[in-house]
């Protein structure tokens, strides 16, 4: 799956930008992919609630919403009710994330964990087991356009063991530094789900763009089961 982000979209033609992934059927992006920041767990700032309402009124793409934001136990629960399809919250702000994930069932979503860069997988094994997306972020989680970071696949390459041997059952996603160049690297270690950003909005065509990432990972599927 592609997940197109955002962060990387014209904030002054957000409708257009958004537009402009949706793609032939089947063809353009899976989920979009929504930075949430409140300047507090990310020294950044970008959109909330009012914005994801509006969003969701005007595409039929699901909104996969990422919040790096403090207290997410408060806030995280609006996100389901307005209508999100996944909800990712980061295991470094969450208090309770176990209840946390029961909440956003109880509201209608999917639940996401994130975990940065430098935060290790195995504490949360146990946790995962009550989510349906583990994001994986390969670039400090606050800014756009960073450079990928090749040592979180160790992450990935565990969390893909763990879903194929039946002890989890959830969605391996990866944000940060996704492009032409490094999304096989993603793929290879077990990656379902890429979020890209300037990969796509920075492209003459991003729906076109979104389906030239599809056919990279497409292409090395199919490599690999010969």
């Amino acid at each position: 799956m592609i997940a197109p982000s955002i962060l990387s979209a014209d904030f002054a033609r957000l409708a257009d930008e958004v537009a402009a992934v949706e793609g032939p059927p089947g063809r353009g992006a899976d989920w979009l992919h929504v930075d949430v920041m409140d300047a507090h767990f990310v020294p950044n700032l970008t959109l909330g609630l009012p914005v994801v309402r509006s969003l969701l009124a005007t595409t039929h793409i699901p909104l996969d919403c990422h919040l790096m934001i403090e207290d997410p136990d408060r806030w995280a629960i609006g996100y389901a009710e307005a209508g999100s399809y996944n909800v990712t919250v980061h295991v470094e702000a969450a208090n309770d994330p176990v209840m946390l994930a029961k909440n956003l069932h109880a509201a209608g979503a999917k639940a996401g964990l994130a975990i940065k860069p430098n935060t290790s997988l195995d504490p949360y094994v146990d946790v995962l087991k009550h989510y349906d997306t583990l994001l994986v972020m390969s670039v400090e989680p606050g800014f756009g356009g960073q450079t990928f970071i090749a040592e979180v696949l160790d992450k990935v390459r565990a969390a893909r063991r763990l879903v194929d041997t039946g002890h989890l059952n959830l969605v391996v996603e990866i944000d940060g530094g996704i492009n032409a160049e490094t999304i096989e690297q993603a793929a290879e270690a077990g990656v379902d789900c890429f979020v890209a950003g300037s990969a796509v909005y920075a492209a003459e065509d991003p729906a076109r763009a979104v389906e030239g990432l599809r056919r990279q990972v497409e292409a090395l599927s199919a490599h690999q089961e010969r």
